[in-house]
């Protein structure tokens, strides 16, 4: 009996093993979420509109790709900031923008692309509300930061781990009967960058544009930030930068004019001015200290960001947005071109203690041109 018992157990852990390793091998080939890919054919697979385990795929790029300019921040950040530009010359750029990124999961993503890469430049898309420390986006495990020299052999490991999970093994099924969904292409495709066609089908089938304006100013007033420890994290994670001889570039995300407005209904202004003059004041500090790091405001109320929404133009779409929240890439090669070639004067103020107060005086006149020559926005927001 005893050996009919040891007979049992030895082929149930036998044929375990070679489930298990089945599942491995063929996850860990199909690759559902393109988590250890990088310059493969896989890439320029059609995905959903919704980017599964995005941090997965970006941290083991980065690590492989291994880029001169890195592009940091939420979705704002990944989808309008362009990597195909002319202002970095021949260096390499990756886009590590992550969705709903908080500032903790952008100072992560910071720690693990300086330990992997030796960074020139950093440019950094930060907004009031997400700057907190709360982990924003909820695939982004810690684990996958990098700690030593050795982050690729322990990235195998953590990669054939969650190869044999059960959601990965349905996907991949999914990838080969041809029914996990082929609506844009991977971040990874584009150095980083989301395809628009991933938020063109997230605002189609809500609606359209008119549809998806409310949601998003909804949602960006309800964010946490900005809060203390978060400031304290940046300032930490700059100098950590500035240290290695990184040039920095802060920039507050070009939102539109209706989010800002939002933050003025909700109480929030005050809160958003502080927190401007503490931007300010990291910066002058670390200048001081020999760091090139220059901070710019885009948000607010400009010519850019007070286009007027589908409600109040009677067309289907605007040209600078695709809602309230995230900007087009056109806007995004503004706000490089400010921040590194001049650009326009009238978008993307710089952020100085010397200048700070104009600067917040100007904003608050605009507010109020703003709320007398935009009503129907105005109404929107109050009403929200």
């Amino acid at each position: 009996m005893r050996a009919e018992w040891r007979d049992y157990v030895l082929i149930f852990c036998g044929v375990s093993v070679l489930v298990t390793g089945a599942v491995a091998a063929l996850n860990y080939h199909v690759d559902p979420y393109l988590i250890h890919q990088w310059d493969s054919p896989q890439l320029q697979r059609l995905s959903p509109g919704r980017e599964k385990l995005s941090p997965w795929g970006k941290t083991y790029a980065l690590a492989r790709f291994q880029p001169d300019v890195l592009f940091l921040g939420n979705s704002r950040t990944e989808l309008g900031l362009p990597v195909q530009t002319g202002w970095f010359g021949a260096r390499r750029v990756f886009n590590a923008a992550l969705s709903g990124a908080s500032l903790g999961d952008a100072a992560a993503m910071a720690r693990h692309a300086a330990q992997v890469s030796k960074l020139h430049t950093v440019v950094w898309g930060i907004d009031a509300p997400s700057f907190s420390m709360e982990i924003g986006n909820t695939d982004f495990d810690r684990a996958l930061v990098a700690q030593d020299g050795n982050y690729l052999w322990r990235r195998r490991l953590l990669n054939l781990k969650r190869a044999i999970s059960f959601d990965m093994t349905l996907d991949s099924l999914r990838v080969l009967r041809g029914t996990f969904g082929a609506v844009c292409r991977s971040s990874l495709a584009l150095y980083g960058q989301r395809d628009g066609r991933c938020v063109r089908d997230r605002i189609d089938s809500l609606g359209g544009a008119s549809a998806a304006i409310m949601p998003r100013v909804r949602d960006f007033a309800r964010g946490a930030g900005p809060t203390p420890d978060a400031m304290q994290e940046l300032d930490g994670s700059v100098a950590s930068l500035c240290r290695a001889g990184t040039r920095v570039r802060l920039y507050v995300n070009p939102a539109h004019a209706m989010t800002a407005d939002a933050l003025y209904w909700a109480g929030k202004w005050p809160a958003m001015e502080l927190w401007q003059a503490q931007l300010a004041a990291l910066a002058e500090r670390q200048r001081r200290q020999g760091c090139d790091v220059r901070v710019f405001d885009f948000s607010g109320f400009n010519h850019v960001s007070m286009e007027a929404p589908p409600q109040a133009s009677g067309k289907p779409e605007m040209q600078n947005y695709w809602e309230t929240s995230h900007y087009r890439a056109n806007v995004g090669q503004m706000v490089l071109a400010r921040m590194f070639g001049g650009g326009s004067a009238d978008f993307g103020v710089e952020l100085a203690p010397a200048t700070l107060m104009a600067h917040q005086a100007a904003q608050r006149a605009a507010r109020d041109r703003y709320h007398a020559l935009h009503p129907v926005e105005t109404v929107m927001v109050r009403g929200r």
